[in-house]
């Protein structure tokens, strides 16, 4: 299987017509198709399912599709990384991120850096902990900003200064945008939007047993996302201050949680982690910016 194949297949799946395919990638039709004719022979599947007009995937086609982008995302960054070895003046990035107003400090690490290294280029990936520490054991992140204490035995990891608070936010003319404070109490019997991560980790460390009490009508990863929903009338988002627009003309507004709940963030890198030249810089701002607070090896 070579890597051309994959990034052939790949644009197959993304134009789902062969002719365009062949159109983007400067190669035959006939061409593309007995390639990807000996690709299924290869595997032993069939990977696309041939209409008149269009091309989709089988089951096989889009595992396929996935390992794919991962083999081809790997294979990018290896040929970036050799790039930049003899180039400190720049470089590629890629960093997977929690959404949170911490992520501040990392913007700040990334100016910074910039002043010395103007041609550097970075690529943010938001996602939840589990996505984005997936992505970074595999490699295909140099580093991850999560919002759980990280893995000890896995990661070494620098702690960001300040913590994100949470609370709730509702429509302005909500019963509850009367309270200064929401308390569990003020919860149950609502319906309530979150993350799957926060609903598992950081709520229960809030509310205790009353946890299996409160009604989670939906989740969401985007809070944005969510923050449309609760505008439309579909009940309260669980969330971290300053993460959406609230007012008066937004007619959405926050209340913190009480007793209060504050989640710190981390930077974190794989133990033993070889990083490229400027990777290797990007750590060393973190550590002056951040001071030295956590574990590195």
């Amino acid at each position: 299987m070579e890597i051309r194949t994959l990034r052939y297949f790949l644009e197959i799946a993304r134009e789902e017509n062969m002719t365009r395919a062949g159109y983007a990638l400067h190669v035959s039709q006939s061409s593309l198709s007995k390639q990807m004719k000996e690709l299924e022979a290869e595997l032993g599947k069939k990977l696309f399912r041939r209409g008149r007009a269009s091309i989709s995937l089988t089951d096989e086609g889009m595992l396929l599709r996935k390992r794919a982008e991962d083999i081809l995302s790997m294979v990018d960054k290896t040929i970036d990384e050799f790039q930049s070895l003899d180039d400190i003046t720049g470089g590629e990035i890629r960093i997977g991120c929690a959404e949170s107003y911490q992520i501040k400090y990392l913007a700040q690490c990334i100016r910074d850096l910039k002043t010395r290294c103007p041609l550097v280029r970075y690529h943010l990936l938001s996602g939840t902990t589990e996505q984005v520490t997936e992505r970074l054991d595999k490699g295909l992140l140099d580093f991850a900003v999560i919002v759980e204490p990280p893995e000890l035995s896995k990661y070494n990891y620098l702690e960001v200064p300040e913590a994100d608070r949470w609370g709730v936010v509702m429509r302005t003319d909500s019963p509850l945008a009367e309270k200064e404070k929401i308390q569990v109490d003020d919860l149950i019997g609502l319906d309530l939007l979150t993350s799957q991560q926060a609903m598992e980790v950081d709520i229960p460390r809030w509310c205790g047993e009353k946890a299996d009490m409160l009604n989670l009508s939906g989740t969401v990863n985007l809070f944005y996302n969510g923050s449309i929903f609760v505008k439309e009338g579909i009940g309260y988002l669980l969330i971290f201050e300053h993460l959406v627009e609230t007012g008066i003309e937004r007619d959405l507004c926050f209340r913190p949680l009480d007793p209060p709940l504050e989640t710190k963030m981390y930077v974190i890198w794989k133990k033993f982690q070889v990083f490229t030249p400027i990777a290797e810089l990007l750590l060393q701002q973190f550590k002056q910016n951040l001071g030295t607070t956590g574990t590195v090896d």
